[in-house]
């Protein structure tokens, strides 16, 4: 689209995504705002894995040197087996990183790269982030779309992107598919200071524990003075009515009361637990109508089990604006845009569910059994098959 036909976009929701989608959208010289329910931008604090397709995009949006002042570069990744605490060492997330894939691998701070993404934004257009907006309906018709928000205002615009996440408004508007699914799982998060650890628990690398109905994720963030802990449990239902809700460490203790010492002894050290319901829903062969589109977990929530959420809303931010800015018009773009993306977020999806019941399996009740899975699961070929394709992916270069 030429420059005096940029249209404009109205994005719904402040996180990750549609921020990335923003930032991406601005440096193309497209007019935006972003409308975010909450007061104030900022999340609980948690990590984030950022793997080489999504450095990538963010190295290509200008924010290498941001990024570099406070991530983490782990020095691998290690597999530890849930009650013996007996350990394999399975990726080196270092040089082998940016020789394969052609960017590092970082772990990040999540409120740091929130930070990063809307001052960036607000850098390149001050005023694009409209807070305490929560949206009510959203409108279109032959010549534009409309956001109505819950205080009575509303905005025009020629395209809204739903980037309101997993209870996305916009989406359930746009196909009516109701509220997320409880997926039986349910997250421990938490952080801690590492210099409070005692030193056998001090490590550069991410360690995965794996057990049986669950597992733990662990790695250093912010210039490793944090370490990022994540506990993912099955449980049958989740009674709260809210997502997400503060926890106590005893009854983290309590899910993971079979498991190694110095799982406990990580537990010891997080002063406030949050536990979230993980939840999900059937995939989208569609995710734009007219001109309204979606994008990040409003229309791919996954669980956590590849690391790619985040990596997904970056990608589909950076190919939403590259789709608008090289096509024609909306509905051109669009259909691109769709067509980019649908395959490979519904395929990471899938792997991440499977890669949950891998991490959870029974098999390591045995511990016979379980070295023998380890060693199968965990083998250079099976790691390669699994991560290549995802870290591979270049949004610059991929065909629209």
């Amino acid at each position: 689209m030429t420059s005096t036909t940029k249209p404009k976009i109205l994005i719904a929701g402040g996180g990750i995504g549609g921020l990335t989608a923003a930032l991406s959208l601005l440096k193309r010289g497209f007019p935006v705002q972003v409308y975010e329910q909450a007061r104030q931008l900022g999340e609980v604090g948690a990590g984030l894995q950022l793997s080489a397709n999504t450095n990538r995009v963010l190295f290509a949006l200008g924010l290498r040197a941001e990024l570099e002042a406070v991530v983490s570069r782990p020095s691998g990744k290690q597999l530890r087996l849930w009650d013996s605490g007996e350990s394999w060492d399975y990726f080196d997330l270092g040089t082998v990183s940016e020789q394969k894939f052609g960017a590092p691998y970082f772990t990040i701070y999540r409120p740091d790269l929130m930070n990063i993404l809307a001052s960036a934004v607000e850098a390149a257009s001050p005023g694009t982030i409209k807070l305490g907006k929560r949206i009510k309906n959203v409108r279109q018709d032959g010549e534009g779309a409309e956001l109505e928000f819950e205080d009575g205002t509303s905005a025009s615009g020629d395209l809204v992107v739903g980037a309101d996440g997993v209870h996305s408004v916009v989406r359930n508007q746009l196909f009516g598919d109701g509220e997320p699914v409880y997926s039986g799982n349910m997250a421990w998060r938490g952080v801690m200071k590492m210099d409070q650890l005692p030193a056998k628990l001090q490590q550069s690398a991410s360690v995965l524990w794996v057990g049986p109905g669950a597992h733990i994720v662990t790695y250093p963030i912010r210039r490793h003075e944090l370490l990022n802990f994540v506990g993912v449990v099955e449980k049958a239902e989740w009674t709260s009515e809210s997502w997400s809700q503060q926890g106590s460490v005893e009854e983290l203790h309590e899910d993971f009361s079979k498991w190694h010492s110095h799982v406990h002894a990580l537990i010891d050290q997080i002063e406030t637990p949050f536990k979230w319901s993980l939840r999900g829903r059937k995939p989208l062969q569609r995710w734009s109508t007219g001109r309204i589109t979606l994008l990040g977990d409003a229309c791919h929530p996954t669980l956590p089990f590849l690391a790619q959420g985040a990596a997904m809303s970056i990608e589909d931010g950076y190919l939403l604006a590259r789709a608008l800015d090289e096509k024609s018009n909306i509905g051109v773009a669009l259909q691109a845009y769709d067509g980019a993306r649908i395959e490979r977020a519904n395929k990471i999806v899938s792997k991440a569910e499977e890669n949950g019941k891998r991490f959870h399996n029974d098999e390591m009740l045995d511990p016979t059994k379980a070295r023998a899975f380890v060693n199968r699961e965990w083998s250079e070929e099976n790691v390669s098959q699994r991560y290549d394709w995802l870290y591979s992916y270049d949004a610059e270069r991929i065909a629209l």
